[in-house]
């Protein structure tokens, strides 16, 4: 009878609603119809849920007639629990909470409690010690310095991106050009940061028109101290209140997947704040964390989740899964990958099997739950198969960020180029190992703090030249193979380090050399984006060949990209000689066409550049590597693309069969 009255009232509602509106309801009316609680409950404690959200926190709820909130929470230990908030006057009037059937699980209906109210979980340990603990699946918190949970209704948020779910994949054949960027640190309102509204206005307009195709946020699941960027989370499901709500940042998404423009979220399964009213200790004994000391403390001043713990499995699979079910992420970065793979990141203390098996086991659900939402590694390890299917034994990581690039090429930049001859291989080194592991190459905010310098303050040399080595960089980066990440500023060559408490420093764009990199940078991207040869064959090993990787007493490098439509020729001068007649080797006769060349003069350059399309000549040595070349002139510190179509094989014709 139930369901014939609710189809009733779903045609009713269809004839004033929108459709969208009516299939979200529908979907939530058969999950809650046939959502088999002991098959979740059962789930949870063995490890494998994914959507343990959908139980425990603050959901609201209509029980025998009467509106309100009904709260669950997980504390196996505890004695007691109670809900306390402004509706209890806190400690004064708590509401206990019923023990459930099921092991460890408190739950209790509470009605007439409206949004946005403040509660925590009052918890007596097993000593009759009282602690006042904030929710671990809370879906909204309030601002720090405040530390209370909120009740916030998740199922008001809407959603117009059909289309781009629908398309989306993980990008191994297209462009993937990501800028990290610390939501409070882009630009600021006065002294505060841009909202989430703001950075919906302000921040999506800005990627797309400099033709990234990503934008990765560092960690926005709420956190006590500004000092740990996010890394150092405190609420796995409640999305900071720094900057705005949950239905304002679902906006953010919403509107970057309208502007085609992808979602990367940074997520630490690693380990979680100390602060009292958090996870450690969460019911008066280690919960989340190791029992054993030397386990549960970590190197940055927190505690470590035991990954051995099935519980704890569920609770960090399940935050996985729930920024990409409630908010549309499209992808999810893991922080600290090392410190998963081996006991306390150290490889002398052996691999941790429990956290693998957590790593293989949140990987294989994700993927098969949303299959297209990408799964990135930032790994400083040389542990194999990173990015290998958990079918063959792998990590299953879609991307690995590869940090021995990172390394070696900043420090080849930072280098004199006298004493680069001896360093020649740390530029050649990458493509020895590259099709290891699906590599993605990252300068990200990592390389910008703790006295490290900028990526342009690395560079070698003085004022003039940093700005040519790193125009050189860039065009090195982008034509290697491997999807891209850059931490903002680096686009308009900052020089100060990131500061989370201030914003970039946007002046700089007054000054017309870093104005003219910012617009390098654009056409570098949008550049990347329009030739399939950068991206399409990244990990196949089809789509790269070098030309000369040992010219090491000039510190030249040549390689090429290819695809089924062209050729596209690298050229990297990496000192201060320039050459007005030089030649290289090319993969085909053919015209060949400057397309980028990072001594232009707009760019800020000397404007030494091939301004016509070169014709290649025949070599004479029928034992060359290549049998054509072309003569081109090449800049101090410059580098440069050509292009040139790939020629049409004639089939030839046969009388065989006639």
């Amino acid at each position: 009878m139930k369901i014939i009255i609710f189809f009733c009232i779903m045609i009713l509602f269809a004839k004033y609603h929108d459709k969208i509106i009516m299939l979200f309801l529908w979907s939530n009316f058969w999950g809650d119809l046939f959502m088999d609680k002991d098959r979740l409950v059962e789930s949870f404690h063995q490890g494998h849920c994914i959507n343990a959200y959908r139980l425990f926190g603050a959901h609201f709820a209509n029980e025998d007639g009467n509106d309100g909130i009904r709260f669950t929470v997980y504390a196996p230990h505890a004695r007691n629990v109670s809900v306390i908030g402004g509706f209890t006057n806190w400690e004064y009037n708590p509401i206990p909470m019923e023990r459930t059937g099921y092991n460890g699980i408190w739950s209790v209906f509470v009605r007439g409690i409206k949004e946005w109210e403040s509660y925590k979980y009052r918890i007596e340990d097993r000593n009759g010690h009282f602690l006042n603990k904030s929710d671990p699946y809370a879906f909204y918190s309030e601002t720090r310095p405040e530390t209370a949970s909120k009740t916030y209704n998740l199922n008001d948020i809407k959603w117009s991106d059909r289309s781009w779910m629908k398309k989306r994949t993980k990008n191994f054949d297209r462009p993937l050009n990501i800028y990290e960027a610390y939501a409070g640190g882009w630009k600021k309102n006065g002294e505060y940061p841009y909202t989430y509204v703001m950075l919906k206005d302000n921040l999506i307009p800005y990627v797309k028109e400099h033709g990234f195709t990503h934008i990765e946020l560092m960690p926005l699941n709420e956190y006590p101290f500004d000092g740990s960027w996010g890394y150092q989370a405190s609420g796995y499901y409640s999305v900071t209140s720094r900057y705005g709500n949950p239905t304002e940042f679902a906006a953010f998404i919403n509107e970057c997947h309208k502007q085609g423009i992808g979602v990367i979220m940074d997520m630490v399964p690693v380990h979680f704040v100390k602060d009292a009213f958090g996870l450690r200790y969460f019911d008066g004994e280690p919960l989340y964390e190791y029992r054993d000391v030397h386990d549960a403390e970590s190197q940055w001043g927190t505690m470590n989740f035991d990954l051995w713990n099935e519980e704890v499995r569920s609770f960090l699979i399940s935050a996985a899964s729930f920024w990409c079910d409630v908010y549309h992420i499209d992808g999810i970065r893991i922080d600290a990958v090392s410190n998963l793979i081996y006991w306390g990141g150290n490889r002398d203390r052996g691999t941790n099997e429990g956290s693998l098996a957590f790593v293989r086991r949140m990987n294989y659900y994700i993927n098969k739950e949303y299959p297209s939402v990408m799964l990135i590694a930032e790994d400083s390890s040389d542990f194999p198969k990173v990015t290998a299917s958990t079918l063959e034994n792998g990590l299953g990581f879609d991307y690995k960020w590869d940090l021995g690039w990172m390394n070696d090429t900043l420090k080849y930049y930072s280098t004199d180029p006298i004493y680069r001859v001896y360093d020649h291989n740390k530029l050649t080194f990458s493509m020895a190992y590259f099709y290891s592991e699906r590599f993605m190459l990252p300068l990200s905010h990592d390389e910008n703090v703790h006295g490290k310098k900028t990526i342009v303050d690395r560079m070698w040399g003085n004022y003039d030249q940093k700005f040519s080595q790193a125009r050189n960089l860039y065009a090195y980066m982008f034509a290697h193979p491997g999807k891209k990440l850059n931490f903002m500023g680096n686009e308009i060559a900052s020089f100060r380090e990131f500061d989370e408490a201030k914003e970039l420093d946007w002046f700089l764009l007054d000054y017309p050399r870093h104005d003219a990199f910012l617009r390098y940078f654009t056409d570098l991207n949008k550049i990347y984006a329009a030739h399939g040869c950068l991206y399409k064959h990244d990990y196949d090993g089809q789509g790269f060949r070098w030309i000369n990787a040992d010219n090491a007493q000039q510190s030249i490098f040549t390689f090429y990209r290819e695809d089924e439509k062209e050729y596209l020729v690298c050229v990297l001068n990496l000192t201060p000689a320039s050459y007005e007649i030089y030649d290289i080797d090319v993969p085909q006769a053919g015209k060949y066409t400057e397309i980028l060349n990072s001594e232009k003069d707009i760019y800020d350059g000397c404007n030494m550049c091939n301004f016509e399309p070169v014709e290649s000549w025949k070599k004479k040595d029928k034992n060359a590597k290549f049998e054509n070349g072309i003569t081109i002139r090449i800049a101090p510190f410059a580098a440069i693309w050509f292009t040139c179509p790939k020629k049409r094989t004639r089939k030839k014709r046969t009388t065989e069969g006639k």
